[in-house]
């Protein structure tokens, strides 16, 4: 009986070609992902800090999480998807100040501006975006329980966390307590244990503040996701993840609030995204190079964007500048024509048996690579190929409805895994489109061109983009 349970248990438990692979930060090795036990895949993302607008360096992170959960939800599981907003933080207070608003205005703008930014960009909704304002009870009471197992302390200034008290306080970041206290040069606090002790609560009677059962104030910034995390996923969940400078301090000291408490590591695989320099340097206000999330989209719309950011390997650095970006405008541009190649081909020929399988082989490509540590530039590369094949395919007249309609719902599938969202043309417009694109080719035959003109500039006016070519016009609607 015992023998047939550990079967049973190795048989749930083994990887299958359904399971992926990812790379953990915590461990610094490929971990497969395991959904609980009614196929569910609980995810934490540490979302912004609304003190100003969003950046290239949060749509990189988004972005990629956002392929990641697109691509779970294609492999069958279900998907809980926690995304907060910090709002409340020293960085708010003094932003505010300066713009001579409230706090919660400056917040509330901001947030307002996040969804215009991802909504355009496709980013699907999270299931959730727990504020920090909006969980003071929850993080007082989280505060409370570090409290009574004596891994906090109270000072003059406020609640701090001290990490003497909990062993192994480095383990995600590699950092010791003795090198991080090395690197301290000026104490910013002489009542504190540890000069390398965090604040769980900060004392102050400025706005905006919350009372409390050791006095008014406000909360740390860690402590804010421990406490959303847990409420909403539990002590433990599948994924957590953020740009990998939240590594250290932020995630460090997740793990030391959270675990203190629950004797658990909050997530099974901590996931990181590389950093976004610009020109390869550094992204900073310091240095003027801040590239807004609204000033991309302007430039290149979300398409493009999405191309680009997904381009590198999301653990890698990313550089901003008019190349790389400008290498996503061209791929961009041969999957839009792949596209409209295919829903404007009227060929009968039905031979795709040459096709069909290097076809399905660079799908298969695709699933293996994302399969394997996430990969998506190495996914892409298969999909540019199924991308330049129908290129070509159609170039050469052999694309036919045949052809169109064995693969044209697998690549769409595979379209909606990047994001990718071309403009929607309804039935109704697309008769209209074709009568007049019937009417044109009749004009062209009959040497009328200004009359033809006319009919391509009333097709440019509804965004319709033609090309002509001997035997047959492509059409794509523009955004």
């Amino acid at each position: 009986m015992l023998k047939l349970i550990v079967f049973l248990l190795f048989l749930l438990y083994m990887p299958s070609e359904n399971h992926i692979k990812i790379y953990n930060t915590f461990n610094n090795r490929l971990d497969t992902i395991y959904p609980d036990s009614d196929n569910t895949i609980k995810i934490y993302l540490c979302g912004v800090t609304v003190y100003d607008k969003s950046h290239i360096g949060h749509a990189r992170t988004i972005i990629t999480f956002d392929v990641l959960r697109r691509y779970l939800l294609y492999k069958k599981y279900k998907v809980i998807f926690i995304e907060n907003f910090t709002d409340v933080d020293d960085k708010i207070i003094n932003k505010a100040k300066e713009q001579q608003i409230s706090p919660s205005k400056l917040a509330n703008t901001n947030i307002k501006q996040y969804f215009k930014d991802f909504t355009s960009l496709n980013v699907l909704k999270a299931t959730k975006y727990p504020r920090a304002t909006k969980h003071i009870n929850e993080i007082q009471d989280l505060i409370s329980n570090i409290l009574k197992k004596k891994y906090g302390y109270i000072t003059s200034t406020g609640i701090y966390f001290n990490v003497k008290k909990f062993p192994n306080y480095g383990k995600l970041s590699g950092k010791t307590i003795e090198n991080l206290k090395s690197g301290i040069r000026i104490s910013v606090d002489d009542e504190k244990q540890n000069p390398v002790d965090f604040a769980l609560w900060k004392f102050s009677n400025e706005k905006p503040n919350w009372p409390s059962p050791w006095g008014n104030g406000r909360p740390g910034w860690h402590i804010e996701c421990s406490a959303m995390a847990m409420k909403y996923l539990g002590n433990n969940f599948h994924i957590h993840g953020g740009g990998n400078d939240l590594i250290f301090p932020h995630h460090e000291n997740e793990i030391a609030q959270s675990e203190s408490v629950t004797h658990q590591n909050p997530a099974s695989i901590w996931l990181h995204t590389g950093l976004v320099n610009i020109e390869s340097n550094k992204m900073s206000k310091s240095l003027g190079n801040v590239v807004s999330v609204e000033q991309i989209l302007e430039l290149f719309g979300p398409n493009v964007i999405r191309l680009y950011v997904i381009s590198s390997h999301y653990r890698s650095p990313l550089n901003y500048n008019e190349k790389t970006v400008m290498n996503a405008v061209t791929n961009w541009k041969l999957i839009e024509n792949a596209i409209s190649e295919l829903q404007s081909t009227i060929n009968l020929n039905s031979n795709i048996k040459n096709l069909t399988k290097t076809l399905e082989t660079e799908f298969s490509n695709i699933e293996k690579a994302l399969d394997n540590d996430f990969n998506i530039p190495l996914s892409l590369g298969a999909f540019m190929r199924i991308i330049k094949l129908i290129n070509r395919t159609a170039s050469e007249g052999k694309l036919s409805i045949t052809f169109k309609k064995t693969f044209e719902k697998k690549l769409t599938k595979i379209m909606d895994i990047y994001g990718f969202k071309l403009p929607y043309v309804t039935k109704l417009e697309v008769k209209e489109i074709e009568m007049l694109i019937d009417k044109r080719t009749k004009f062209r035959l009959n040497k009328q061109f200004n009359e033809a003109d006319k009919i391509r500039q009333i097709l440019n006016d509804k965004k319709i983009e033609i090309t002509d070519y001997q035997d047959r016009v492509v059409w794509r609607k523009t955004t």
